[in-house]
């Protein structure tokens, strides 16, 4: 292992506390399931000890991300390879490289990390980030990992505060210019003469409009949610009540990893930590707790270019001839010689040939399309944490939003110990108005905004650009008076849909179409999750072990509203059989009972989960919802529409043909226990895994790899990832229940890889120590005190 020298103090201007080399030092007292509490006296030294935590758990995940970071994928792993998508959203290393490569040429990060608050990183965090990279680099020094997937590599060196400025950009702008990667570095100018007329396409707006749905709602889902707030006039303790439910990858650069920190008398904050954030992300102290889900707002917009015709490498703005700015960019390769690649900037942003695969956007003789992210150009995630972190009532954390304004892409659900609740959708986005997207929209964006809420203006005119609010802290973007926002409901919750029904019985109006629609159809989680939460609402007494059972329920909304049809459409079958796909007459008699005597739960031992999924997911994906139900949404009636499966469609009988086929095929009971087909390995044994996916409406919401060999979902990708459950009880303590569904390392060397893991299994909770004579009384209580080597 590389031997770590003090790293740099960042950017010139960086105007912060400097710490000599070799004089930090932390003390972490790890308690039950190796969750550490870091305690120093400066943010410089929380942040040393948060560093040498995270990496004594993660530092595979961690190093690898880095090498994200530094343009190095395809130097270690090769060009074709494709990169871990936590940070990236290149679909090759080489993609990956090239985009990082002009970031880092550009000194982009140095420049977001130098800039002053409020538009820059406080003081507070720019010490916290520092210390970071030491903590980090000094573990290096003084440990060698035993995790095989990093174990003696040379890409395994210490950091600095570039690389986590770095970070901090690839984390906020993940939905927006990062996820604009290949086209960035993939937009080139058309040809000359007969093969450039050629090129001129047009973008069809219905394939564009399909591409951008696609496009936001596979984003959104990859990273999804659930979150509620219960008012203290519904808990049993007259104090709010929060279960926070992030949806997240359960590998790779996205995992979360739990910790408690602490400053006496200036910070006491414990939660969950996205890998290399300083910060805690999602947590509670003695005062609030809260947790964010990703939203509907669409972070980025385009511009759509009038090129010059002699030069398609000039645009037109007001009727003046503006330059592309030119960045040639070089990057090594693995046994190959270097590649040199050129990306074009406008005063609007880079120029992209497409967003994705969903939604192409070509470079022609007369027109070019350039992509805004407001996020790709400020640092203050981290500052927005650390005020939530320190915040004492659900308005102090509102507060701290509307001051510091640096959450990207999510939603914020919060209660505190007064009893209040609060849900918001403070985040930074471009101003796009309905009004501005009225005045400026091109022919593309009239059709693409209404639909997906992705502005496309008319870059020949300066005054389409956003504009900025009064009481915004960075120009181009909203202020905190138009964010959605709800205040002491009875219940606040969001699962993935728009702000409009964060509490049905209130329904939040009057935002701009870039924050979400409105009067549109819930998914089945939002729908059975409002159903659940009003239920709880009316009977009120609440507390935490509620909310750990509405957690761990694994009700199948999707299951109460289509099974029963299901089962009598199955029974009125003449002779009990289907025509498959492949033309095969298979017998489905016995999928009836099975489908009427289901549970309707993705509990473990639930039987006919996997008949009933198997059999929705090929059903959804065959009818568009206006067939698939009878009775259509209605605005008036959104928690309860549409209804009624349509039963006599030929693709219901069709997908259970093809579903009874293919469980067969695999020599699997069509009453099998979910659990048996529901799982992950971890140290050669299987654990079940109760939950299931978003398209049955489950709370507990899980996403796995189908394996058609065996005919089960063999390892979870995505879902339930650091769950709480926190209300106050009038002591200092907090009332908490927490769980890491992954663990805390993703070593399959340490005990904490699947701990965790298997007290999921079993629907068991952590009690997390926050008081201190609850540290000093756990039973595996260990000490460390870390220092820096001169």
């Amino acid at each position: 292992m590389p031997t770590a020298a003090a790293t740099a103090d960042g950017p010139a201007g960086d105007r912060v506390s400097r710490v000599k080399a070799g004089s930090l030092s932390a003390t972490i007292r790890y308690t039950e399931y190796g969750i550490p509490h870091i305690t120093a006296s400066d943010y410089t030294r929380l942040g040393f000890g948060s560093g040498w935590a995270q990496a004594a758990d993660q530092v595979c995940v961690l190093a690898d991300g880095f090498v994200t970071l530094r343009a190095e994928r395809s130097r270690h792993f090769g060009a074709a390879a494709k990169p871990e998508n936590a940070l990236s959203g290149g679909r090759t290393n080489l993609s990956s490289d090239l985009y990082f490569q002009g970031l880092r040429d550009t000194r982009t990060a140095g420049r977001l990390l130098a800039r002053p608050a409020p538009q820059g990183p406080s003081r507070q965090v720019k010490d916290l980030l520092r210390g970071w990279a030491r903590g980090y680099n000094a573990w290096l020094a003084q440990n060698e990992t035993d995790d095989p997937a990093c174990r003696g590599r040379s890409w395994v060196r210490p950091v600095d505060v570039n690389d986590l400025a770095l970070l901090s950009h690839a984390m906020t702008a993940t939905a927006g210019q990062v996820m604009a990667t290949e086209g960035i570095v993939a937009a080139t100018p058309p040809a000359t003469g007969a093969a450039r007329a050629a090129s001129d396409a047009a973008v069809d707006p219905d394939r564009a409009v399909r591409g951008a749905r696609e496009l936001f709602d596979h984003a959104r889902r990859s990273m999804g949610s659930n979150a509620v707030a219960f008012h203290g006039d519904t808990t049993a303790n007259g104090r709010g009540l929060l279960l926070g439910n992030p949806h997240y990858p359960w590998q790779g650069g996205r995992r979360f990893w739990q910790s408690h920190q602490t400053i006496p008398g200036e910070l006491n904050v414990a939660g969950g930590s996205l890998l290399g954030s300083p910060v805690v992300n999602i947590g509670y102290n003695r005062h609030v707790a809260w947790s964010h889900t990703v939203s509907t707002g669409t972070p980025m917009n385009l511009h759509e270019l009038t090129l010059d015709p002699k030069d398609p490498t000039v645009y037109l703005v007001d009727g003046e001839r503006e330059r592309m700015r030119k960045r040639t960019v070089t990057v090594e390769v693995k046994d190959g010689a270097p590649v040199t690649r050129t990306q074009w900037w406008t005063r609007y942003g880079p120029v992209v040939n497409g967003l994705g695969r969903e939604l192409p956007l070509p470079w022609t003789a007369d027109r070019a399309y350039a992509v805004g992210d407001p996020n790709a150009s400020h640092m203050r995630f981290f500052d927005t944490g650390l005020a939530l972190g320190k915040a004492r009532s659900t308005g102090g954390m509102l507060k701290g939003l509307n001051r510091t304004q640096g959450l990207p892409w999510v939603n914020t659900v919060a209660a505190d110990s007064r009893g209040g609740t609060l849900y918001t959708q403070s985040q930074v986005l471009p101003r796009i108005t309905d009004a501005l997207a009225e005045r400026c929209s091109t022919a593309l964006g009239r059709a693409v905004y209404p639909a997906a809420g992705l502005a496309v203006l008319d870059g020949s005119r300066a005054s389409c650009a956003p504009g900025t609010d009064k009481d915004a802290v960075q120009p181009g973007t909203f202020g905190p008076g138009k964010m959605p926002t709800l205040k002491d409901a009875p219940y606040a919750a969001n699962s993935n849909d728009s702000a409009w029904l964060a509490n049905a019985d209130r329904p939040i109006r009057g935002y701009e179409r870039v924050f979400g629609d409105l009067d549109t159809s819930r998914s089945l989680r939002t729908r059975g999750g409002i159903e659940d939460l009003a239920a709880m609402t009316r009977r009120g007494g609440l507390t935490v072990e509620d909310a750990q059972r509405l957690q761990f329920a694994n009700r199948t909304p999707a299951g109460d509203m289509a099974a029963a049809d299901t089962a009598r459409a199955c029974a009125a079958l003449p002779g009990g059989s289907a025509t498959a796909t492949d033309g095969a007459v298979v017998d489905v008699s016995a999928a009836c009972g099975v489908l009427e005597r289901w549970d309707r739960t993705t509990d473990a031992d639930s039987r006919g989960a996997l008949l009933f999924q198997r059999f929705w997911n090929r059903l959804t994906g065959a009818l568009p919802e206006e067939r698939l139900w009878r009775t259509p949404f209605s605005a008036a009636d959104p928690v309860r529409t549409p209804h009624t499966l349509a039963t006599d469609e030929p693709a219901v009988a069709r997908a259970l043909a093809d579903t009874v086929q293919e469980l067969r095929s695999v020599n699997t009971a069509l009453d099998a226990p979910w659990g048996e087909h529901h799982f992950v390995e971890r140290g050669g044994s299987r654990i079940p895994v109760h939950g299931g996916p978003h398209e049955l409406g489950v709370w507990n919401m899980m996403i796995g790899v189908w394996d058609p060999a065996v005919g089960g979902y063999t390892e979870m990708v995505h879902g339930t990832s650091h769950i709480q459950a926190v209300t106050w009880d009038g002591s200092r303590c907090p009332v908490a229940r927490t769980l890491l569904t992954y663990g805390q390392s993703s070593n399959p060397l340490s005990p904490h890889s699947s701990d965790q893991t298997r007290l999921m299994a079993e629907k068991k909770w952590v009690t997390p120590r926050f008081c201190e004579k609850d540290i000093l009384a756990s039973p595996e209580l260990r000490v460390v005190t870390v220092r820096e080597r001169a």
